[in-house]
């Protein structure tokens, strides 16, 4: 469809990509963990986290977790639907954001 922006069902340039969550700015909505339960969880403090290869909440600053290529168009959907903008996903090499508010 003309104008439709779509997801490849790989990481641009085949490159591994990770994701983070600003918790200044997540709303608590839980799109995320509804999209990708397997890399985004609430907490009891109502904020969005990312999680690590165990199931652990990643809760540090800018604690980042892999985006496995399965649910590469789950993630992006989570970082394009979240009503606080903050979901990031960038390239592990450069550390390019290639999904989410600060993207290209």
């Amino acid at each position: 469809m003309a104008g439709e922006v779509t997801v490849q069902q790989e990481a641009p340039g085949g490159e591994a990509l990770e994701v983070w969550i600003d918790q200044d700015l997540c709303t608590g909505d839980g799109i995320c963990a509804q999209y990708a339960p397997e890399v985004f969880e609430l907490d009891i403090d109502g904020l969005a986290y990312v999680k690590g290869g165990d199931d652990e909440l990643l809760q540090a600053v800018g604690a980042t977790a892999p985006v496995p290529l399965p649910l590469l168009v789950d993630v992006v959907d989570s970082a394009r639907e979240c009503p606080g903008e903050c979901i990031h996903v960038r390239r592990v090499s450069d550390k390019v954001e290639v999904y989410g508010p600060d993207a290209d």
